[in-house]
């Protein structure tokens, strides 16, 4: 076998169908696109969600809900983080910095710590927010807390 000599499989290949090229062919007069409509025209092109001049479904259900602009959202960090964070790096203060150096939070997100895990280690800890139970916990470690 050479490459002058390759062929397609037996069958797997089809002439192209050459439509508007006269009675005779078979193809002819409308070219394959029926009877009038849009269809039928040059330059049709359908929109997005056309259903054919019925009430499209986008239009058909009604709007809810909305995006409050007033929102804040925090990036919450368990206090088990902090002490995981203490031990690996030997901290004795944790802030934005710390976090961001870590990879924990990337620059320029507002953090919540939330209450959930132990903390053993005396850590002052700086953040934009903190729930209850992490305050009540640190508290408890012998830790400060520092609201930025």
């Amino acid at each position: 076998m050479e490459l002058h000599n390759l062929k397609p499989a037996a069958g797997s290949t089809h002439s192209r169908k050459r439509i508007g090229r006269g009675p005779g062919s078979g193809k002819g007069g409308t070219s394959t696109r029926g009877h009038k409509g849009a269809k039928a025209r040059s330059g049709y092109k359908k929109k997005i969600g056309f259903e054919g001049g019925q009430m499209p479904l986008q239009r058909r259900l009604p709007k809810f809900g909305f995006k409050n602009i007033n929102r804040v959202e925090y990036k919450g960090i368990n206090v088990s983080t902090l002490q995981a964070l203490a031990d690996s790096k030997g901290l004795t203060k944790i802030g934005i910095e710390e976090l961001q150096n870590a990879g924990i939070i990337s620059k320029g997100r507002l953090v919540k710590i939330l209450g959930n895990g132990e903390l053993t280690a005396k850590l002052e800890v700086a953040a934009h927010a903190f729930s209850k139970k992490a305050e009540e916990v640190i508290a408890a470690a012998g830790g400060t807390v520092t609201k930025l």
